[in-house]
């Protein structure tokens, strides 16, 4: 099963589970229809497209409402804490989620008690930040950093991306540099896909690909295409697909839908995620 887990910016949601529809009013979880706009929905919209186009079961969602005030983070940590053995969970999503040292320890240490049942971690956003914080990185499979993160991610002292001290943040035109100080650290897993205007994808602090074509600036100003990517990463490693290639994919298809979508600034995410599967579709044919 690919489990993604993460909370939405809804007031009163309270912690639910089950598998992933798609309606025309939405993501469907458990009778509950959200919204797609970003955030968790565009990415598990975006891991269910991937799904189905690989023909593999569709993603399973373990979500909450939290409009800050930590209560639906909170739920969620607490449940894969005390119930991932036994979920059949087989990848792991992480995603928006109010950062937790302690609650967020407390699934890592469930996870890495799973011996060889334990299951392939993604991170993005929050849950990247906590993980990096935690210094529990390395039991982590994949992460996702845009510049700004991967900067954090290459300073070993900061505890949050609002306090990456200066002159790292002022390394952004230096990528490479970012990402051998993020490896050095100890702060990635094998495998990190750092979103820009180049995307880079790196394995054990080598960068594998560099991805800048098509180039749609168009796309720059849009929200939630970052959630796009870390969806179909997902739903390919849950497909088989070798982690880094999965990465490859996804920033080729991604940038496929861009062009395919034809957008303006003022266009939403949901309008670029309509392309993800002929994106895909062709991405995958020209890799042979």
């Amino acid at each position: 099963m690919l489990l993604l887990a993460g909370a939405v910016p809804v007031e009163y949601l309270p912690l639910i589970t089950g598998k992933i529809e798609l309606t025309e009013k939405g993501v469907k979880i458990e009778g509950h229809d959200l919204d797609i706009n970003r955030g968790f929905e565009a990415m598990a919209t975006s891991a269910y497209l991937t799904c189905k186009q690989f023909g593999v079961e569709v993603p399973h969602a373990l979500v909450a409402g939290d409009i800050g005030k930590r209560d639906g983070s909170e739920k969620v940590y607490e449940h894969l804490a005390a119930n991932l053995p036994t979920m059949g969970v087989a990848v792991l999503t992480m995603h928006y989620i109010m950062p937790d040292l302690h609650r967020n320890k407390r699934v890592v240490k469930t996870v890495q008690e799973m011996g060889d049942k334990k299951p392939f971690l993604i991170a993005d956003a929050g849950s990247m930040y906590v993980a990096k914080t935690g210094k529990d990185s390395l039991h982590y499979d994949i992460f996702t950093p845009d510049l700004g993160e991967v900067a954090f991610l290459a300073d070993e002292q900061a505890d949050h991306p609002t306090y990456t001290r200066g002159f790292i943040f002022h390394m952004e035109d230096d990528v490479p540099e970012l990402i051998r100080r993020a490896y050095d650290a100890g702060n990635c897993p094998k495998t990190i896909f750092v979103k820009g205007s180049t995307d880079f994808i790196c394995q054990d602090g080598v960068i594998l690909e560099k991805i800048s074509e098509p180039k749609i600036e168009t796309m720059e100003p849009i929200g939630g295409t970052g959630d796009l990517i870390t969806g179909m990463i997902s739903g390919m490693v849950h497909a088989g697909l070798d982690p880094a290639e999965a990465c490859i994919i996804a920033g080729l298809a991604n940038r496929k839908a861009g062009e395919l979508s034809q957008p303006s600034p003022a266009t939403q995410v949901q309008e670029i995620l309509k392309y993800i599967p002929e994106a895909l579709q062709i991405v995958t044919a020209n890799r042979g």
